[in-house]
């Protein structure tokens, strides 16, 4: 579904932050991108949605393709229109909107040249799709009038969610969805993410929680300065002694980096 190829990136013309990396992400799998911070984690998510650009950065080599049609120059619009969305690190929900009007906000593409055409028929649909959010989140059911901004982080976690799910997207990209959340609320959000790709979403999951990720996911890719240094199926990952030293804490990592460990095989994709 989601291929990136050999993809380079330069933030303010000099900075190169991406530095040739492939991956893949398959119709209804779910694929975790992990690394340590200022790997690119987030500039790849950029890169895919079109937002580089406001961050004054450009692709200079490679392509993002979804679907087979390359996403390279389009709008942030035309690419949320072609069934991908995403849930920002950070939630960003609307703070001064209602939980309604954040969850009719990621409806908009639907009226907009997305899978609905506007009309009566539209709003039916995204009146059931409203129904459809407020009985899987009964909290934001009970919080339908209040602003976002008075929400927990969890409930605004919720809200992000469930406002990208209203876009019925067919690729949902997501950045940090545990980060500073209670354990409780961690579960409750990998068990949401367990429930959307039962549904048939295909998802890119990034996460500092290497543990649930790895868990989640069926594919993981591991980026250091803008490379992949590993990749592999989940199950395999796991079991690796330096990703169980260095991302789930169950060896003696601590003032070592990645280039001080002998076995770590670090393996570039970049196509001739």
């Amino acid at each position: 579904m989601l291929e990136i190829t050999n993809l380079e990136t330069v933030y303010h013309s000099v900075i190169r932050v991406l530095r040739g990396i492939s991956l893949s992400v398959p119709a209804g799998g779910v694929v975790a991108l992990l690394g340590p911070n200022g790997a690119g984690k987030t500039t790849t998510l950029r890169a895919i949605t079109g937002l580089l650009d406001i961050h004054n950065g450009i692709i200079t080599k490679g392509d993002v393709t979804f679907e087979g049609e390359s996403l390279r120059g389009l709008d942030p619009p035309d690419i949320a229109r072609r069934g991908i969305a995403q849930v920002m690190e950070g939630r960003r929900v609307f703070a001064e909107l209602s939980v309604e009007e954040n969850l009719l906000a990621g409806a908009w593409v639907q009226g907009h040249g997305g899978r609905g055409h506007g009309g009566r028929g539209h709003r039916g649909q995204v009146r059931a799709d409203l129904a459809r959010m407020y009985e899987r989140f009964d909290i934001l059911a009970q919080r339908r009038h209040r602003p976002a901004g008075y929400l927990s982080g969890g409930e605004q976690q919720m809200l992000a969610i469930a406002r990208a799910l209203m876009a019925r997207p067919r690729l949902l990209l997501m950045d940090e969805p545990s980060l500073g959340l209670a354990p409780k609320i961690v579960l409750q959000v990998a068990a949401l993410i367990r429930e959307i790709r039962a549904a048939g979403t295909a998802i890119l999951l990034v996460e500092q929680n290497a543990s649930m990720a790895l868990e989640l996911a069926d594919h993981a890719t591991i980026l250091e300065t803008g490379r992949v240094v590993l990749d592999g199926p989940s199950e395999e990952l796991r079991a690796d002694r330096d990703i169980q030293e260095f991302y789930l804490g169950l060896g003696e990592a601590e003032g070592q980096s990645f280039r001080d460990v002998k076995h770590y095989r670090r393996r570039k994709r970049w196509l001739s």
